[in-house]
């Protein structure tokens, strides 16, 4: 499933034209985004994955050249930017065109329900509020109307292995 998600990903118009994204490195059962990350990187596409600073909850973005070498075990486990890069491959928000992210349910609106932190909501409400936001998810990840909060921030596409969801935003 994950390796379709990756396939519809790749062939989307909003990936294609963007230089700089910034994309979750999966952990446990996420849509995995190794392969599209290394096929990103092989198009030349400047990628950012997140650094979690959990004192400030916030993510950085710092742009990686490697999955492999680039990432160690980070918060919780979650791969991240290994310490040698994160301060000079650090991406200011603004750079970025497109954000690239998990989340534990979705619905039909492009709604999203993360996993209780709130740090993709504010960092696509306030560092980056200018990016396409791409959730990836599994099919049955997807119910017809979430409960939102005011805080949660909608989504522009929510891609699966079985279809494409527009988002309201």
């Amino acid at each position: 499933m994950s390796y379709e998600i990756t396939r519809k990903m790749l062939l989307l118009e909003d990936v294609a034209a963007s230089e700089t994204l910034f994309i979750y490195v999966d952990f446990r059962s996420e849509v995995e985004t190794h392969i599209l990350i290394a096929e990103l990187l092989k198009q030349g596409k400047r990628v950012a994955v997140p650094l979690t600073l959990v004192k400030e909850k916030r993510l950085l973005p710092v742009v990686i050249t490697n999955v492999e070498k680039d990432l160690v075990p980070g918060y919780c486990s979650i791969p991240e930017p290994r310490l040698a890069i994160r301060i000079s491959n650090m991406v200011v928000g603004r750079e970025i065109e497109t954000i690239i992210l998990p989340g534990s349910v979705f619905d039909e609106r492009g709604g999203r329900l993360g996993y209780g932190g709130g740090y993709y909501d504010r960092f696509m409400a306030h560092e980056a509020p200018q990016a396409k936001r791409i959730g990836l998810a599994f099919d049955f990840q997807v119910v017809d109307r979430l409960a939102l909060q005011a805080h949660d921030e909608l989504l522009d596409l929510v891609v699966t292995e079985k279809r494409m969801i527009q988002g309201i935003r």
